[in-house]
This record gives structure tokens, sequence and C-alpha cells, in this order.
């Protein structure tokens, strides 16, 4: 994010165990919880209640709060992680969410004291170090890793990435737009589809590829530059056909999309000098792990010229939580008003 997170005050921070409202708001779902802080230090935030709203069918996210609290007692506090940036007067600026978000129009609307919102990888990251090793898949390089900086980074309706970063005082996250920057091709293949793109996109970005709509890019471009009808008509339907091997351009764009990710992932470790790890959270990849476990994932990831050998030492893991939105919102939370 651009602007500092904004600080909970220490007059608003409510005491464990008084539960809050945490949400987390991509571009297709709202995941809402009732949480509470736990006892428990390796997981601190204990879910209460927990539900998944489409977004299509509500009018704005104070709609969905109200539907989840319906007539239940209403909480002081709620934290909301969503894509984009946060301005400082709690609106937010974001390509992939359908409706404004203010945290003073929810504040009003829903009757709440306090509505906080954070970078939803930022919150994401704060989540990441809770997910038990049988909620993750691993990709490539050793079992454990150092202590240090960890990426967390995901492809959904965009692309997220924020960096963990562990410090003497606690660990501190830095929210990205990762998703932004111009897209880094290497292939024949790869530099076509870019030229194709650009037909519609002066700037082709990372997630204009690595995203459900950039699946959709892909699969598109695929088909154009092959003088193919596009029949697929959602990343899901893509995936399905790629995944049961029934359409062949819908398998060379998952293909296509596997390699770019992992050139893409590699480039960023190596930025964020990402030594504890790397996390690839939610979207579309717990419903593709088979498929990139066998594809050029790796390959491309590992292909960095002398740097390789610092890659392979990084642990590159799929995580399969499908909480970590609301619980690293949470975290991110209590670790303000209990500072």
């Amino acid at each position: 994010m651009t602007a500092a997170a904004p600080a909970v005050p220490a007059s608003a921070a409510a005491p464990a165990p008084v539960p809050f409202l945490a949400a987390d708001v991509g571009g297709t779902h709202v995941r809402v919880a009732r949480v509470q802080a736990s006892t428990d230090p390796a997981h601190p935030v204990q879910v209460l209640e927990y539900r998944k709203f489409r977004n299509a069918e509500y009018p704005g996210l104070s709609a969905i709060l109200d539907t989840f609290l319906a007539d239940g007692p209403r909480p002081a506090h709620c934290v909301v992680a969503t894509a984009g940036v946060a301005r400082e007067d709690g609106t937010v600026i974001t390509a992939n969410v359908p409706w404004p978000l203010s945290a003073r129009r929810i504040e009003q609307d829903v009757g709440l004291d306090h509505v906080f919102i954070v970078n939803d990888f930022e919150a994401v990251a704060y989540a990441a170090a809770q997910v038990d090793a049988s909620g993750v898949l691993q990709l490539t390089g050793p079992a454990t890793a150092p202590r240090g900086p960890t990426l967390v980074v995901g492809p959904g309706t965009g692309l997220g990435a924020a960096v963990w970063i562990p410090t003497a005082h606690g660990p501190v996250v830095l929210a990205t737009e990762a998703g932004q920057p111009t897209l880094a091709v290497s292939t024949e293949l790869e530099m076509a589809i870019v030229r194709q793109m650009q037909r519609e996109h002066a700037h082709v970005s990372v997630e204009h590829a690595l995203s459900g709509p950039g699946l959709m890019n892909l699969y598109r471009a695929l088909c154009a530059l092959n003088d193919q009808t596009s029949t697929l008509a959602s990343p899901d339907a893509i995936t399905a056909a790629a995944m049961a091997n029934t359409d062949a351009m819908a398998r060379e764009s998952l293909q296509v999309f596997c390699g770019l990710l992992g050139s893409t992932i590699g480039d960023m470790a190596l930025q964020y000098g990402a030594s504890g790890g790397v996390y690839l959270a939610g979207g579309i990849l717990p419903q593709i792990r088979e498929f990139l476990l066998n594809s050029t994932f790796v390959a491309r990831y590992l292909n960095k010229g002398p740097m390789r050998e610092a890659l392979e030492r990084i642990p590159v893991k799929v995580v399969e939580h499908g909480q970590l939105g609301v619980i690293g919102a949470a975290s991110w939370y209590l670790g303000r008003s209990n500072a």
C-alpha cells in the first residue's frame, strides 16, 4: 500500500477475547468471519463463524456485512482486507472490486464504531505462518528455510503479493502492487501472445496474464494466433477443459500460464530477497495443483542463470487454506491493537 496503514487507536482496541469482524474482499467473492483473539500462540486468531458471499449478488460490502450479522449482536470493530491501495480518508484505489469501498461509509451503514482497511496480500502474509504443514503443497526447494523475508503471492481476480519481513521488534509486512509492472516473457510463443494482447492493451501488465482474467487473455490470444474461435467463456471453464485435456487451446493456455508464473515468481523471489520462502496463496492454484506440479513452473522459476543456486535454497509452496484472508486481516488488527 502506498499510504501507511492506520494504527488502531488504543482507545478503540477491543480487549481480547471480544469478537470482531474480519472480511476478505476479492473481485468475485467476499469472505467474512466473526473472530476473536486466541490463547494459542501458534494460531492467534480463533474463527467463530465464517461465510462466503458472491459479490454480484450484493450492491456493496455494507449489504454483505448486514446479511452476515443478520439480527445478531453488532461488534464494535471490523477489519477489511482488499486488493488495492488505501487512501488516508479510508477509501480504496482498486481495479478489481466491483463497487467503491469506504471505511467511513461502512461504519455508518452497518453501525460499527471502527472499520480498518488493509491490503489483501499484506493480510495474507500475516497469516501464512499459521498454515499447518498439511495445508501446503511443496513445489520446489527444501522443506524448511532459515527465518527471513517471505514472499506471499497469488493470482486471483488480479495478482497480489506481499513480503513478510522479520525484525527484532516483530514482523513487518511490505504490501506491493506486483501485478502492475510490465509482463516479462522468455519464449517466442510468449512474445507472440504479448504482441496479440497489445492490440487491446497499451501496457501488458503481469496480471494481464497471471490472474483469472489473465488466463482468459492467454486463451483468447492463443485462439487468435491459431485462427481458432474462442469457445470457453470463463477461467473455470478453461481450467476444467485443460485439466480434462478436452481442449487443446485451453491446455496450452494453462501451460503458458504456469510457465510465466514460474518465471515471474523467480524474478520476485530475487527482487525481494525471499530467503524465508515463497507461498502461493489462494486464487486458482489449488484447483490446478497436479497440473502445476507437472508443468514448466519449477524449471522456469529456477532458470535465472547464476542465481539458480540461490533459488534452489528457497522453498516454494502452494497454500491450501481457504480462510487465510480473514485470519490475516484479524492478525494484522490484533497486532496493532496490542502494540
